[in-house]
């Protein structure tokens, strides 16, 4: 074997050999390690980021215990209909949908009906469907980016064969007592690889970690509110995904001769980029319960004086009356804003 080839060899990527661990009887599986760890990590930063904007602590868990269930439901529905053969098809398993745990879960459908639990959660707290969703926004995209994880502990979710160094080693697993191929609870006795293949789920980890940056910066520099730090999140995750889906390998539904994926990633991608270009009110400012008490620090990375002129801030809510101009706090001159609760956006 010529010193390329066996460089080349070297630098594929293993995949773990199993991606299920039992304690006793109990199994403990990856994918849903990293899907519980997506959500602790979406609902921490997205309360502090809350905190941030003039919210009150908390106030992100408490929608979160109604936004989390609606989103795994939704995203299990999404799944489901649109890969409906595998489970309702001749020779399906219908019980095989209830089966969440085993991998499956459309992100479109998570974030359409999480949506509407996160809505009937900030009608019970009082906040503002947009502020919240704005809060979230790069949480929600880096816990897509931890999800992709369980799909490489799956062995899931990958390309072509391909000869490039950075490609995913796949085994054979198997059911160690009975040497039955499981691909999803076995073991790869043998760490031969029976592929070499593009890692796309790799490839979209990369890219949601790029798309939470691009909202924190832009969050940061343009002030954005009314759901445009969340429509961006949107437009980002799409764009990129409409690219990463073609070049996946597993069986998808077409329409129109596309995978169903890159169509809906294409029509929300326009969706997002709309509302945008549309969408020109300035940040909102919380009051009433849900805001944070003013004789509190709103967040402990924000400066004496930023808390000082914060409390003086001009209001810009959704209810404030036409006869009330909001403070466009985009116009506005730095030493003017430098107080109010978006500038101390983590």
């Amino acid at each position: 074997m010529s010193s390329a080839v066996v460089t080349s060899l070297l630098a594929y990527i293993p995949s773990p050999d199993r991606g299920v661990w039992y304690l006793g009887p109990i199994p403990i599986r990856a994918y849903a390690l990293f899907i519980i760890l997506g959500i602790v990590i979406a609902v921490v930063w997205g309360e502090r980021r809350f905190v941030a904007r003039g919210g009150q602590q908390g106030t992100v868990t408490d929608i979160a215990v109604f936004a989390v269930p609606f989103g795994l439901v939704g995203g299990r529905l999404y799944h489901v209909a649109t890969d409906w053969q595998t489970y309702f098809g001749p020779g399906g398993d219908p019980i095989g949908a209830l089966k969440i745990w085993q991998g499956g879960l459309g992100i479109w459908g998570a974030v359409a009906l999480g949506g509407v639990g996160a809505w009937i959660g900030c009608r019970r707290r009082g906040v503002p469907l947009t502020f919240f969703a704005d809060a979230v926004a790069p949480g929600i995209v880096v816990a897509q980016a931890v999800g992709r994880l369980g799909n490489y502990f799956n062995q899931e979710l990958y390309g072509d064969p391909t000869t490039l160094p950075w490609g995913l080693e796949i085994y054979r697993r198997v059911d160690p007592t009975t040497g039955v191929p499981d691909s999803l609870g076995g073991i790869a006795l043998d760490r031969t690889p029976i592929a070499i293949v593009q890692p796309t789920f790799l490839y979209e980890l990369i890219w949601n970690l790029l798309v939470a940056g691009l909202v924190v910066w832009a969050d940061r520099r343009f002030k954005l509110g009314h759901g445009r730090a969340f429509a961006l999140y949107v437009a980002g995750y799409t764009f990129g995904r409409f690219f990463i889906e073609q070049m996946r390998s597993d069986y998808a539904t077409h329409v129109f001769g596309v995978r169903i994926n890159v169509l809906v990633a294409a029509v929300v991608f326009i969706g997002a980029v709309v509302y945008i270009a549309v969408v020109r009110k300035p940040r909102e400012v919380l009051t009433g319960p849900a805001a944070a008490p003013m004789d509190g620090p709103a967040d402990a990375d924000a400066d004496a004086d930023a808390d000082a002129d914060a409390d003086a801030a001009p209001t810009a809510t959704e209810d404030t009356p036409a006869a009330a101009e909001p403070v466009d706090l985009e116009q506005q001159a730095p030493e003017e804003t430098a107080g109010t609760a978006g500038d101390r956006t983590p």
